[in-house]
């Protein structure tokens, strides 16, 4: 029954997303209050409705309720709980209804917080949110449905993608979303300010709120599936250069030059033509994203979907709202003529500097990712690009973000000197220097790729909290003003540190980390770098839905020992297929990463080693950027400028 009614309830909200679409921008053009006042209660209704939907179909997963078809397809009675909560947004239809869910959320936040936005550009703004949500829910009731029943239900399901049975994978999905279909808001705002005619300080005030909660989201989903990859895919690397994970990775990068363009826009109002771009962009990449894990144009151990049919729907709505905004933006592009003026050394320079670079990385990783798929149509090429193609092409525009940041960060609004600016980071820069040249003297036979790391991640920490410490003036009890600094500029510092450190923890790893592949005869010690290893037995383990082979190996070293490790080669009967899950002895210097393979002829077994170092710095890094984030959307000025009551008109939130 519960189901039945959530599936009403979808087609409901359906409706109300139509409604809220048409009525709200006619009131709007002809200045009629009462029909903009229709934006707000369509906004609840749509999401409230929306998430009763959402809501039946965790109650059909979590009571194992096998006559709906999605529930036959990816659950089993014997899946632990979470897995089955999990399982409601682990496929195609589950997943995409949990898109439409947030994007109703962000429709309904921006009718619970938006009472100080202007009436018109609120009306707009939920207007231009109802029609992405219109356009996936046709999506979703014509060719999703997640309520389909059979006529016959089975006695069991067929059990979710064992890849996807993990903590990670259970909670990835639900923060990239909130990033991705935030960006849904920036560009509704962006929409709405190119209809109204108008793009202003004040407009980017309003959407760099918006902008930051989805790039907080997106940097804890990325730093998730990055993760996920690490601990369960068993290869013993963090990032794949998946086309689905370069799918997140590429609104992430428009999503960071966006919040930095948009402090121009606010403080200056200059680069107002390429903000609004930057926001439509931002957008159009999470669309790209939605089309390729849904496509099946790219194979992807990520992707829900092989469905050319459904991907040709998505290209549509891809289509037509980013075709339709970027026509909308050539036709109203002279009316967004820039006010502020400023020099070549000047911190909107730095910041224009800033945007070309996370801009340019964002293309050479679509071009990377779509390359093989344009060669095969028209030129009748099967080629591949993987990792070394994007270390090497992506790896410089990083590196040189880098270097300009901490400078960037310290010079003034409209002119500079670059000197001064330079002279006061003197000291971060010998340090840093100081330090990578130490660690460059004590490796061996070693590339320089682990010092220059070390170098960027010191530069871009101690540059950040010098930054903070320039802000407190002189004389003093400059500690004291440090403490009482506002939080969107501890959030700044903690933000960029987060990058230095995660920067760092990939080059290090990358140039120090050690592999050892062998085959490991029960009770013989193995040396792998400073550690011995001991394959001391390998046993069969029953789960609650799977079947293991499990080794246990004792970790020594200095001839202490360490841990036990208990790597697994796992048998889902129900999905029939295999996982390897690896052992790892986690620590803040080093992990080590062990995985067990097949049995071999003279009854050894494979065992691959490898010695990790810094490798939990790289989400402790993105962890930093998520918080620091968090730290400047807490602070009061964002707050008001995401159109709270009270609309400030001084104190602009500092970079």
């Amino acid at each position: 029954m519960i189901t039945e009614l959530g599936h009403f309830a979808l087609i409901l909200a359906f409706m109300v997303a139509i409604v809220q679409m048409v009525v709200p921008m006619i009131g709007a053009q002809k200045r009629w209050n009462s029909w903009m006042a229709v934006a707000e209660p369509a906004a609840n209704a749509q999401f409230f409705l929306t998430a009763f939907a959402f809501g039946a179909l965790v109650w059909a997963f979590v009571t194992s309720d096998f006559s709906l078809r999605l529930v036959v397809l990816n659950s089993h009675s014997a899946k632990p709980m979470l897995y089955k909560i999990s399982g409601t947004w682990g496929n195609h239809e589950g997943s995409i209804l949990l898109w439409l869910l947030i994007v109703t959320l962000f429709g309904a936040m921006a009718a619970w917080f938006g009472a100080g936005l202007p009436a018109t550009l609120r009306a707009r703004v939920l207007s231009v949110q109802s029609a992405i949500a219109v356009a996936f829910f046709a999506f979703i009731l014509f060719t999703s449905n997640p309520f389909l029943r059979l006529a016959v239900p089975p006695f069991d399901g067929q059990d979710l993608n064992p890849l996807l049975q993990d903590p990670g994978l259970a909670f990835h999905p639900p923060f990239l979303y909130l990033g991705y279909v935030g960006l849904s808001m920036t560009f509704s705002f962006a929409v709405a300010a190119l209809i109204e005619g108008r793009v202003d300080a004040a407009w980017g005030r309003w959407v760099r709120p918006w902008t930051l909660a989805a790039w907080i989201f997106l940097t804890i989903g990325i730093g998730l599936g990055s993760w996920w990859a690490y601990y369960e895919l068993g290869w013993g690397g963090f990032w794949f250069w998946d086309p689905v994970e370069n799918a997140s990775f590429m609104p992430w990068l428009l999503a960071a030059a966006l919040l930095h363009s948009a402090i121009v826009v606010e403080k200056r109002e200059s680069l107002k033509s390429w903000t609004i771009l930057l926001a439509i962009l931002a957008f159009g990449f999470s669309l790209i994203g939605t089309f390729i894990v849904r496509s099946g144009l790219l194979t992807s151990v990520h992707a829900f979907a092989n469905d050319p049919e459904r991907g040709v729907f998505i290209l549509m709505i891809l289509a037509v709202f980013t075709g339709g905004a970027l026509i909308l933006f050539a036709m109203r592009a002279q009316a967004m003529e820039a006010k502020g003026v400023f020099g070549m050394v000047s911190r909107e320079s730095a910041l224009v500097v800033n945007n070309i670079l996370l801009a340019v990385g964002c293309f050479v990783v679509f071009f990377g990712t779509m390359w093989p798929i344009l060669a095969e149509m028209f030129f009748d090429r099967k080629l591949s690009v993987g990792p070394p193609f994007f270390n090497s092409a992506f790896t410089p525009f990083m590196v040189a973000l880098g270097l300009v940041m901490p400078i960037g960060a310290m010079l003034p609004w409209k002119r500079g000197k670059i000197g001064r600016t330079a002279w006061s980071l003197r000291y971060a820069f010998a340090l840093s220097v100081a330090v990578a040249m130490l660690v460059w003297a004590m490796q061996t036979g070693r590339s320089a790729l682990g010092p220059v790391g070390l170098f960027l991640g010191s530069w871009m920490t101690i540059g950040a909290f010098l930054d903070l410490w320039s802000r407190t003036g002189r004389g003093p009890n400059r500690w004291g003003r440090l403490v009482r600094l506002p939080r969107a500029d501890w959030g700044k510092a903690v933000a960029h540190s987060g990058l230095g450190i995660t920067m760092f923890a990939i080059a290090g790893l990358t140039a120090w980390q050690a592999e050892d592949i062998r085959v490991a005869q029960m009770g013989e010690p193995f040396d792998v770098g400073a550690f011995t290893l001991t394959l001391e037995k390998v046993e069969q383990v029953k789960g609650p839905n799977y079947f293991s082979t499990m080794g246990t190996i004792l970790l020594e070293k200095d001839g202490q020992t360490v841990t036990e490790l208990f790597p697994e080669k796992r048998d889902y009967p129900v999905a029939r297929m295999p996982t390897t899950e690896a052992a790892i002895d986690y620590r803040i210097m080093r992990d080590v990463y062990v995985v067990i393979g097949d049995q071999q002829n003279d009854g050894g077994w494979t065992v691959r080693t490898y010695i990790k170092p810094f490798a939990n710095w790289i989400w402790a890094g993105c962890l930093l950027m998520a918080f620091g984030g968090a730290l400047s959307l807490s602070d009061r000025r964002f707050r008001v400028a995401a159109g709270a009551r009270k609309v400030s008109t001084g104190g602009v939130p500092a970079e």
